[in-house]
């Protein structure tokens, strides 16, 4: 059901949706870890074991190097088909709702905002609201669209239309999954094909 205002908002999460995090990720931990490229898995687990992350205060330490010294969200390389869709989407009258938890450690929350904002300028990402937030529910969108499975399923549970954008940390989500932004779009389309978005 479309949102008060009958434009259908779309909740669209950026790490692993838009940006290609554990792509850019994977570069930044071999070189935390002095070690090849080669030897890190392309697929790692939600968590990032395969890589050595061993305890939650190691994945702070790695993220906040990643964040600060190798600027992670402003050299993350876009998802393919990211762009085009959403303009697309938008062009068709949805609204997109960026939603991210990219502020979840704390004290280099203003060079995670203004890294999030140069990236999404810089890459052409149409949005009309970016949310920095844990909750995503709390922002009203008709669908979601995230990768993170504890989100998928919290904001399942709840409720929502949530599409699992499929890559290795979640493949024990069950569907809706897309593997590509034109599957994405399939799915919007599909859920909203009787509704009006002008």
């Amino acid at each position: 059901m479309p949102s008060d205002d009958a434009i259908i908002v779309l909740g669209i999460d950026l790490d692993g949706v838009c940006a290609d995090f554990y792509g850019r990720m994977r570069e930044i931990a071999a070189e935390w870890f002095e070690v090849d490229i080669r030897t890190l898995t392309a697929s790692p687990s939600y968590g990032l074991e395969e890589w050595g992350i061993k305890t939650p205060d190691q994945y702070e330490q790695l993220h906040r190097f990643a964040v600060t010294q190798r600027q992670l969200f402003a050299t993350s390389p876009p998802i393919p088909g990211a762009r085009s869709t959403l303009g697309r989407l938008s062009d068709e009258g949805y609204r997109i709702r960026i939603i991210t938890h990219r502020l979840f450690i704390h004290f280099f929350h203003q060079d995670a905002v203004s890294q999030t904002i140069d990236w999404l300028d810089r890459h052409g990402i149409p949005y009309s609201d970016l949310c920095f937030m844990k909750d995503k529910d709390q922002v009203g969108a008709d669908v979601y669209v995230d990768d993170a499975p504890v989100n998928i399923e919290r904001l399942r549970a709840r409720g929502h239309y949530a599409i699992c954008f499929g890559n290795s940390t979640n493949e024990r989500v069950t569907e809706p999954r897309a593997r590509s932004w034109d599957q994405v779009y399939t799915l919007i389309k599909v859920r909203y094909q009787c509704a009006s978005v002008e």
